[in-house]
Order: structure tokens, then C-alpha cells, then sequence
């Protein structure tokens, strides 16, 4: 079991990719997008557990010289007053790094391990066989590998072709949201402006701007930059202080639900899932941190399981299926974007009163530590 397709190369692929190959596995990595994305929202870690693999895959130094540091955001009335503050250590963890950063400091430490990149393609079928699981791609040529990794996101492909539709396994929780960048004329400090349904948060360095609304489920295409801002546009029209004008300024618009997958298996036969393809929960908060622990757990059990994945992925399943439930109840559409004004007074109420705060905090960094992490021999 030594020659491994992985889809998928944001965070959890190439972490998974880095420890694979280091531990004497073929390792390659497919992805759809022509080259790694840059930029996106920041992501951070908590915790012990979380720092203690950073470490151990060799890149915490470099994580840490990359650091955003997180930044206060107030959260504003339409006139502009501040209302409470958000503080940089509940947005930003313990530490909070650009996405597009950690991907290539992922990508760039398992290429020297061995792992081999193809960009601009995508997996088509997965048909497996009595020796491994043949593969056929949109346009290289068609390979058998042993075993195939869906590292691939919440709209996971792989997911889709080895376990079924996306509506069996991804639940939408009532909200979407928008990442975009704006004009330089709108930087400035952190601010989150709320109305019924509706946030907008601009400043600060989780991105150029964040928009979170309510609403019944849309019919858009994800691919189609026209299609998403025209989205964008109906939901944020009349917004109040700067809602309007700013939807309107939001230049490359990236817009997606708030949801959350579930399943009670993360394997099929020879395919394994990882990352959101199989936990994922949408601004959850944990996503990135559940990516990095996987890797190091899935490429563990798998070098420790003497060529048998069906142990390896027994093992995974059995420390994940727990763990991961920490990134299963939160909805952050409903926490970023109440449905009603005493919803959102609540909300803020929580970042007035710190011992709200503080609590809440600390069940997160808990939560992250909840994990018995092995010190799997390299």
C-alpha cells in the first residue's frame, strides 16, 4: 500500500502529502486549480495538540515567522459607534496564519519529501479492483493506485464518487457567506456592522471583506465570478451604514453555504477521506486544526499498519469520529448573522461581559486538545 493518490492540495492534502512521503510512500497529489491559491481568509490553532504537530512536522518556526497576529474588530451600529469589541484572541487563536501561507509552506515542505504535484486536473471515476483502485482524470491518463485520499474540501469529488450524492452527506444550516477584496478607499480598522440576517465585517486580516446572510437555499454557480457577486448584490441591497456600497466595491467574490458535513465513515474499501471532505463545517473555527492533526494521524496508522489500510483506517476512524465532533455543533451563520435584533444584542453581549468570553475560549482550546496523539515513529 505505498503508491497514494491524494485530491485536493489546500491544507489538509499537501500535510498529508508531507507526512506520506516522508515515511516512504508515492505520493501524489491531483488538484483541480491551476496553481496553489494564494491569499483567502486567515486560519489559526489552539491549543497544545495543535502546536505540538506543527512542531513535529517540522514547520512551526515557519508558521510562526508568518503570523498575522489577530486584530481587534468593532462591532458598529449604522452610525459608526462601537458597540462591543471583538478581540484578536477569540478571531485569531493562538496562532493565525494567512491560508495561502500555510498551503505553501505545506506544499513546499512535501515536494522536498518526494511528493509529486499535478495542477489543472481533476479525478473522474474511481473503480476499484482486487489490487488497488483505478483512476481516470479529466485530462492525464488513467492509473491504478492503492489507495486514493479525498482531501478535497466540503464539495469533496472524491467524496461524491466513491460514497454518493453531496445531499447525503452535506446539510446546509440556513446561511452563506462572501470573501472579497475591496478598494484600497475602504481599509481601515476592524468592523462587523450587523442587521437582521445580514453581517458585514471589513478590516482587520481575516479578509478584504467578510459577508455572512440568511436565506433559503439559492441555486448559483460556484464557478462563475458574475454569478456569485450577482448574489452577493440581491442579498446586501438597502443594507444600511456602508452595506450597499461596499457589496457593490467587493472585487473577486467568493461565495459558498454555511454547512456541514456528516458521516459515520470516513472509508470506503480502499478510499479515505480527510479534512472538510469529511468533518467540514463552514467558518467553523476548527477546520484548519482538524486538517493538520488528521494528516499526522492518517499517515501514522497507515506506516504503522504493515500494508493492512483497512487497520490504518480503523485506527483513524476511531480517534476522529470523536474528535472531530468539536467543529460539528457550532453554526457560525447564526452566530455571525442572528435572524433577529435580540439575536444580535445577545451576541454582543458575549464579547461585553469577557467571562462569556474567556469560557467560550476556553471550551475551544479544549475542545482542540481532546485527541490521545500518538508519537508515531518516523
Amino acid at each position: 500500500m505505498k503508491n497514494i493518490l491524494i485530491s485536493g492540495a489546500s491544507i489538509a492534502g499537501p500535510a498529508l502529502a508531507y507526512w506520506l512521503a516522508r515515511r516512504g510512500f508515492t505520493v501524489t497529489v491531483v488538484e483541480k486549480a491551476p496553481a496553489l491559491r494564494p491569499g483567502g481568509q486567515a486560519v489559526d490553532f489552539r491549543g497544545d495538540t495543535h502546536r505540538t504537530v506543527l512542531e513535529r512536522t517540522g514547520i512551526l518556526h515557519e508558521v510562526l515567522r508568518h503570523q498575522t497576529g489577530g486584530s481587534s474588530q468593532q462591532i458598529i451600529d449604522a452610525r459608526g459607534r462601537e458597540l462591543a469589541v471583538i478581540p484578536g484572541e477569540f478571531t485569531g487563536g493562538d496562532i493565525e496564519i494567512e491560508r495561502g501561507d500555510l498551503a505553501r509552506i505545506l506544499h513546499d515542505r512535501s515536494v522536498a519529501a518526494g511528493a509529486h504535484y499535478v495542477f489543472g486536473d481533476s479525478i473522474t471515476s474511481l473503480t476499484e479492483t482486487a489490487g488497488g483502485v483505478h483512476v481516470t482524470f479529466e485530462s492525464g491518463a488513467p492509473r491504478t493506485f492503492d489507495l486514493v485520499v479525498g482531501a478535497d474540501g466540503i464539495h469533496s469529488n472524491v467524496r461524491r464518487l466513491a460514497f454518493g450524492p453531496e445531499s447525503q452527506y452535506v446539510t446546509y444550516l440556513g446561511h452563506y457567506y462572501a470573501l472579497a477584496e475591496l478598494p484600497d478607499r475602504f481599509a481601515g480598522p476592524g468592523q462587523m456592522y450587523n442587521e437582521p440576517g445580514r453581517m458585514l465585517a471589513t478590516g482587520g486580516r481575516k479578509a478584504g471583506a467578510l459577508f455572512v446572510f440568511a436565506s433559503d437555499e439559492l441555486t448559483f454557480d460556484r464557478h462563475s465570478p458574475a454569478d456569485m457577486k450577482r448574489v452577493l448584490l440581491d442579498a446586501y441591497r438597502g443594507m444600511g451604514w456602508r452595506g450597499e456600497e461596499i457589496a457593490a466595491a467587493a472585487e473577486n467574490v467568493y461565495l459558498d453555504s454555511v454547512s456541514q458535513v456528516r458521516l459515520d465513515h470516513y472509508t470506503r474499501g480502499r478510499v479515505v477521506l480527510t479534512g472538510d471532505a469529511a468533518y467540514g463545517n463552514t467558518l467553523g473555527g476548527f477546520g484548519t486544526g482538524l486538517a493538520v492533526v488528521a494528516a499526522y494521524v492518517l499517515a501514522g496508522e497507515l506506516a504503522e499498519s504493515d500494508g493492512e489500510h483497512e487497520r490504518a483506517f480503523r485506527a483513524y476512524e476511531a480517534a476522529f469520529l470523536e474528535y472531530s465532533k468539536m467543529a460539528q455543533n457550532a453554526n457560525a451563520g447564526r452566530f455571525l448573522a442572528p435572524r433577529t435584533p435580540r439575536g444580535i444584542r445577545m451576541r454582543n453581549w458575549m464579547f461585553k461581559y469577557r467571562f462569556l468570553l474567556k469560557a467560550m475560549m476556553k471550551m475551544g482550546t479544549q475542545a482542540a486538545g481532546d485527541i490521545s496523539l500518538k508519537n508515531y515513529a518516523a
